[in-house]
């Protein structure tokens, strides 16, 4: 008998005995189930399987999970083992992925099916029209200041791009074609943010600002490119740079009608910025480099190359020094040994330490933390880029608009931002999450989108009342980018999940994760806040996120199942179910704090002790 539960398309292809255990193995998943506990992962979580001690099996996750299996003989071991390497080979083809199976059959099984795969398929209106409805939140003037770009139309310029671009209303298709020529990948410079409004606690009586972060994603030129330093997208800047110090100094108002054609951030509707610190100091464009200075001057060795102040006299030039993807790599790897030892490790707080994971994150937040500042309290127009432009520059741009934007820190907000910063923008899920099919280059494998949930997870603890979602959120969303059950981030760009009509042939993990799903809703979360994050970004206040490299232990005890069985339409009020409040500690709380204040009404609460129970009330009795 088959011991879980099949999900819809799900098949058990093998069943057996392991030592003191059960072992299954099905299309989607490794079962383990033992006299006390079960082990249940995903196939496609799975990186290696091999043979240890002629008896175990060792089984290495992509999450960092280290899972044994022991068996009686060595044949049966590696009979196991055979099957296991075959059930997570990378597939032949996109359809071979659990993710499409799983929703044909919830297909094939519903009355309705347009009504089931709108239920299934469909994240949102949120999600699916981000791009008209951010444009429209963040207040840009598409009439007078920018515009929307068709020149990516069915990814004609970049495949790696959206097909919708923001661009400065006065740079012409024929100009982004001239200036995408010399960037990799033509990954050309787009404005992915305006901070519309910002905290009276930090600036005073400012609002209504435009600043932008430009995401380059490039490359950059290893030969001076001559629209770029006249006419370009950057030049553009330094020049609305030069008069709003210009207007500033003769204390009128930024206003359209009175500007250039180079002043691309001219409003009519925004006012000068007094309450921003330094006012009255010359403002420069912040281009911040992910990279170290050694490894940008390497990289333009290579035909590569980076900005130099002399060509941009108005702008400033910032190396983060952040590693490569190689570096985080094994960084992870490292950090998945110290893990997974057993016993624990005498030498545990050092040996962390030699990981330099928690080092890399400082550095990532630390980047993110001088974006928001230059724009939030000196009101600076940022650039960042890296190498290629689809790992480390979303890990810094996404993470600084959830610490300048509230709504980022929504679950809605969370979802927009992930599909707009991360898959429109072309991070390769399909390589870094080891699920790409047909890859000759395994060195294309890195955890960096778990590296920068681990990064938002640390934003999380420093700020528990200021995020709608709580850690099982970001637990689930972790598991879900390398389990395949869902097709979210299936592939390595927004042209090759449209070429295979993703979005339509699989499940969308924002159904999972929706806003009135309240297994996710963070408890302590206090709306209506408008606070800009300032994080403390020392390695000494990080945390290593046990709940996901430091499980209570491998097994979950029974009837904790980690694989999630779709919940039909119309059950959204009945997620928060009797099993998830018995993990919650028992308390019992006053429904009304005024009244409890209120020294007319009795006190409720009580101590374990009887002893100070009775002393309260003789104390009570003789204030009366």
């Amino acid at each position: 008998q088959v011991p879980f539960t099949v999900l819809q398309g799900e098949g058990v292809e093998y069943l057996g005995h392991a030592n003191d255990a059960v072992i299954a193995i099905s299309n989607y998943r490794l079962h383990i189930k033992f006299k006390d506990s079960v082990i249940n992962v995903p196939l496609r979580m799975m990186e290696s399987v091999e043979c240890r001690d002629m008896f175990q099996l060792h089984i290495v996750c992509k999450d960092s999970k280290v899972i044994r299996c022991h068996f009686s003989t060595f044949k049966q071991c590696q009979e196991w083992l055979k099957r296991l390497n075959r059930a997570i080979a990378r597939p032949a083809k996109p359809e071979d992925l659990f993710a499409f199976a799983y929703h044909a059959w919830c297909l094939g099984v519903c009355v309705d099916e347009e009504d089931q795969h709108a239920h299934l398929c469909r994240p949102g209106d949120h999600v699916k029209y981000r791009f008209e409805m951010e444009l429209v939140r963040m207040g840009f003037d598409l009439q007078n200041v920018w515009r929307v770009s068709d020149i990516n139309n069915n990814y004609k310029l970049c495949s790696s791009y959206p097909q919708k671009l923001l661009v400065p209303v006065w740079i012409t298709d024929k100009e982004l074609e001239n200036v995408a020529s010399f960037r990799s990948w033509k990954r050309i410079p787009v404005v992915v943010y305006r901070c519309r409004h910002l905290s009276s606690s930090v600036t005073p009586g400012v609002f209504g600002r435009l600043e932008s972060f430009w995401r380059p994603r490039l490359n950059p030129e290893s030969v001076r490119s001559v629209r770029d330093d006249s006419k370009g997208p950057i030049q553009s800047v330094l020049s609305n740079l030069a008069v709003k110090q210009k207007l500033r100094r003769e204390g009128g108002r930024e206003g359209a009608a009175g500007c250039s054609v180079h002043a691309i951030f001219a409003d009519s509707s925004l006012t000068a910025c007094s309450g921003v610190e330094n006012a009255g100091a010359p403002q420069k464009l912040l281009i911040l480099d992910a990279r170290s200075y050694t490894a940008a001057v390497a990289n333009r060795a290579k035909g590569g190359g980076c900005e130099c102040e002399e060509y941009y006299p108005n702008c400033e030039v910032v190396f983060m020094g952040m590693a490569n993807i190689h570096s985080i790599r094994n960084s992870f790897q490292y950090l998945r040994a110290v893990c997974s030892q057993v016993p624990d490790p005498s030498n545990w707080l050092s040996a962390l330490e030699s990981t330099k994971w928690l080092q890399h994150l400082s550095v990532m937040l630390k980047a993110a933390v001088l974006v928001s500042s230059a724009v939030d309290r000196e009101g600076r127009p940022v650039l960042v880029h890296c190498s290629d432009g689809w790992d480390r520059t979303p890990q810094i741009v996404a993470l600084a608009k959830i610490l300048l934007d509230p709504y980022y820190r929504t679950m809605e907000g969370f979802q927009v931002l992930v599909e707009s910063d991360w898959l429109d923008f072309g991070h390769k899920f399909g390589d870094r999450c080891g699920h790409q099919e047909k890859v000759e280059d395994q060195n294309e494998q890195c955890p960096v989108f778990l590296q920068w949930l681990d990064a938002v997870h640390q934003l999380l603890k420093q700020f528990p009342c200021l995020f709608e979602f709580n850690e099982a959120f970001l637990v689930k969303l972790v598991q879900h980018t390398y389990s395949c059950l869902y097709g979210t981030f299936l592939g390595n760009s927004p042209c090759e999940r449209e070429m295979h009509n993703i979005s339509k042939r699989t499940c969308s993990v924002w159904s999972l994760l929706r806003a009135g799903n309240k297994n996710f809703h963070n408890l302590l979360y206090m709306p209506g806040s408008e606070q800009v994050l300032h994080p403390v970004c020392h390695v000494r206040a990080l945390h290593l996120w046990t709940a996901v490299y430091l499980p209570a232990s491998s097994p979950h005890p029974l009837g904790q199942d980690d694989m999630d069985i779709y919940p039909p339409p119309g059950s959204q009020s009945q997620e928060f179910s009797g099993r998830c409040l018995d993990r919650l500690p028992k308390t019992r709380s006053m429904d009304d704090l005024l009244s409890a204040c209120d020294s007319s009404s009795p006190l409720t609460r009580t101590s374990s002790d009887p002893n100070l129970n009775n002393h309260c009330q003789e104390v009570r009795v003789g204030l009366d």
